[in-house]
């Protein structure tokens, strides 16, 4: 951003919910049908056709609003929001505006070691629309999706940074996965954000005209949009320009948003409550029966970093999806309890690049959390080094062999506790390097290091680096007395 400008991010998110079917229709919500094969008559919109609420959109909706510490409304209402679009057959969305489900909560997240808070303004539900499709200069509309169940979580317009919204919504999309009540797949369209943006001069408390960047199924593509965008407005307002309220499309291959149209406003939607549909009464009776939920991921969190000694960074890395948390937590009760970074760091950075590369889940990969304990035990008890656990790690995961005691075995990566090896080893480095010997003794401590690192790679791995340590500096202190007294025969 350049000097002397602020921009100012609020952000809406369609999160689709895990239904088996949509929230006003039986029609299944399942992805991937041949167009049109999951739309009955109420999705269509033919005469005589009535919605009726799909119960476990609402327990889903409202879960949601218990995670972040919201108000759940107990009399909230739908209303019909008017549009046309050739996708949204009824000439109306239904939605809820002035009376949502949830209002108020919060998402808490750390960025770049500080805690951030963005406040929501509320989260509704409402129903998607259908989906148009182009191909050689015909037009034909799909509405498989029409009807489809969707929260839309709405903040206030607090972010400051392209950075900060970004980590939003990674926080965002981490929580409704976590609760089970989003699939959370980008690609299927199943979390999707509009980000509302404006700049303004800093120092100045007045909010700029802002754009909405429409339909960002992409957290990358959701940062880079917003930087182009607000460059885009603070150089036109620089030129003399000034900002349109529109709605704007990101095109990901040019790095760049594109205008859409010009934005509607609430007046535009003409809503009126849908005459179709009840008040939606919601009892404390129902609401508390919904408490009994998973532990959060900001509990889990403080919880971990308490009982397993893991920092932060470690601990954000450990609940990054329920999944990795409940396999960090069952290796942990396997180790003894002050070990925790060495799980946090197996799980974080071995296990998840061979994850990443082979486009795995860690609830698809066959090193079982028992496995892996095993494992680190076998660091904690001086049988294997740490490099070399890494080694059994992968030829595990490669080899489909889980037996680490004969891995190690055949491999020959046992540690090695014979002193008298271990002192032939250092006494051959020693001679080979005299000189970074010479090194040390006039004072340079690093060359010390470089004595270890030695040992080490002579030995593969295979003794203690505490061993090594104790062990080269007695080695050293008798090649010193040595060459003394051999420069003293001289």
């Amino acid at each position: 951003m350049k000097s002397g400008w602020e921009i100012v991010i609020g952000l809406e998110t369609h999160v689709q919910l895990a239904t088996s079917s949509k929230i006003f229709s039986s029609s299944s919500t399942l992805f991937g049908s041949k167009p049109n094969k999951q739309a009955n008559e109420i999705d269509m919109a033919l005469p005589g056709s009535m919605p009726s609420l799909n119960s476990k959109a609402v327990e889903y909706a409202i879960k949601f609003g218990l995670a972040v510490g919201a108000t759940i409304s107990k009399n909230s209402v739908f209303e019909r929001k008017h549009y046309f679009y050739p996708d949204l057959p009824k000439g109306y969305q239904i939605s809820q505006f002035r009376n949502p489900i949830i209002k108020n909560g919060s998402i808490s997240f750390c960025i770049d070691g500080e805690e951030k808070e963005v406040k929501l303004i509320q989260a509704h539900l409402e129903e998607d629309a259908g989906k148009s499709l182009h191909k050689n200069y015909n037009s034909g509309i799909d509405l498989n999706r029409a009807g489809v169940p969707l929260l839309e979580i709405v903040t206030e317009p607090i972010m400051r940074s392209a950075k900060e919204a970004y980590m939003y919504a990674k926080t965002l999309h981490n929580l409704v996965v976590w609760l089970g009540i989003c699939d959370g797949n980008l690609q299927e369209g199943s979390f999707r954000c509009d980000a509302n943006v404006s700049v303004r001069r800093s120092g100045s408390t007045t909010l700029g005209t802002r754009t909405e960047i429409k339909n960002l199924n992409s957290f990358r593509f959701l940062e880079k949009a917003i930087i182009f965008e607000s460059n885009r407005q603070t150089q036109l307002i620089e030129d003399g320009g000034y900002v349109i309220q529109e709605t704007r499309l990101y095109d990901s291959e040019n790095d760049e948003t594109r205008s859409m149209r010009t934005k509607e406003s609430a007046t535009d939607y003409r809503y009126f409550p849908d005459p179709d549909l009840q008040i939606l009464n919601i009892s404390n009776e129902y609401i508390e029966k919904l408490k009994n939920m998973p532990e959060l991921p900001s509990n889990k969190r403080k919880r971990f970093e308490s009982n397993y000694y893991i920092s932060r960074e470690e601990s954000l890395q450990m609940t990054i999806n329920i999944q990795t948390s409940e396999y960090f937590e069952s290796v942990v009760k396997l180790i003894p309890k002050n070990s925790g970074k060495i799980a946090a760091n197996f799980i974080s950075q071995e296990l998840s690049t061979l994850m990443n590369r082979d486009n795995k889940k860690i609830s698809d990969i066959k090193i079982t959390s028992n496995i892996l304990a095993l494992l680190i035990n076998r660091v904690i008890d001086g049988s294997i080094s740490n490099k070399n656990a890494k080694y059994v790690l992968s030829i595990m995961w490669e080899k489909d062999q889980y037996d680490i005691d004969r891995i190690i075995k055949e491999e020959g990566l046992d540690q090695i506790k014979d002193v008298s090896i271990i002192i032939e080893m250092i006494d051959s480095v020693i001679s080979d390097n005299k000189h970074v010997v010479m090194e040390y003794l006039s004072g340079k401590e690093k060359a010390f290091n470089s004595l270890v690192g030695k040992v080490m790679k002579t030995s593969n791995g295979r003794i203690n680096p505490s061993n090594i340590n104790t062990i080269l500096n007695e080695r050293i202190e008798i090649f010193k007395k040595l060459d003394s007294y051999n420069t003293k025969s001289c």
